[in-house]
């Protein structure tokens, strides 16, 4: 029993479409990830080197790491409805005064609420000067904003279920275009802080593209096995026959 080449013109340009498209994203993957290799390289040197007014000029980035030293205020925002192992809780921000730059917002971390609705929980904030490491993240905004019903600008903390921008301006002027995540619960003033922002690292490139090059081995394969056929010999009509059960 041979095999021999079938010819399928819809099979070969299905194929030659969607193989070189499936190598390329593979390809893109792989330079992605050298990128990101590169650029956490150079966030790691910016944290131990360039100052927080030097980054604010250049510009921040989600998940670049940064280091401060400053001190809390006393305006402290908890962020409403964040669970942690199936707890009710809430997020800890508060605005935080670097000794140069901007202030910023800093996410202590997140701290399980009272039984009763009526009842916050009690915060304490160190006084004292500090310095603290986290990384950059966005404002707890939600693509649809919620309406924030207990707007109280006397008294601390207030409960929100966003915390744009612009509310934080109410309280000081021009703040960080990004509020800091605390790198872990030993930092100053931290609580349950263990959620660090969400970073594609160049692992997560490197598998996406093994994903593209195994798709595309796998469709070279098959287009190889469907474009065969197997041939029988008949001996008694000197005929070749086609199988397409094969």
């Amino acid at each position: 029993m041979n095999r021999r080449w079938h010819f399928d013109w819809r099979l070969l340009v299905f194929s030659g479409f969607f193989l070189p498209l499936l190598i390329s994203l593979g390809v893109w993957q792989l330079n992605r990830a050298d990128e990101k290799q590169v650029l956490l390289a150079s966030w790691q040197q910016q944290a131990g080197e360039a100052a927080w007014p030097e980054m604010v000029e250049v510009g921040l980035q989600v998940g670049q790491p940064a280091t401060l030293t400053g001190w809390y205020t006393d305006y402290t925002w908890l962020l409403d409805n964040r669970t942690r192992d199936g707890m009710p809780g809430y997020e800890v921000l508060t605005l935080f005064n670097p000794v140069e730059g901007p202030a910023v917002v800093v996410n202590r971390g997140w701290i399980r609420a009272p039984r009763t609705r009526e009842q916050l929980p009690q915060i304490d904030t160190p006084e004292a000067l500090f310095t603290l490491e986290g990384r950059l993240d966005n404002y707890p905004v939600p693509p649809v904003l919620a309406n924030d019903l207990e707007m109280d600008n006397q008294n601390w903390p207030q409960r929100v279920q966003t915390l744009p921008r612009d509310r934080v301006q109410q309280q000081v002027d021009r703040p960080a275009q990004m509020v800091l995540k605390l790198s872990d619960s030993q930092q100053p003033g931290a609580y349950r802080a263990d959620l660090a922002p969400d970073v594609m690292g160049p692992q997560t490139h490197y598998g996406y593209a093994a994903q593209w090059f195994t798709l595309a081995l796998a469709l070279a394969i098959l287009t190889l096995v469907a474009s065969t056929k197997k041939i029988t010999n008949d001996r008694k009509t000197g005929a070749d026959n086609d199988n397409d059960n094969g």
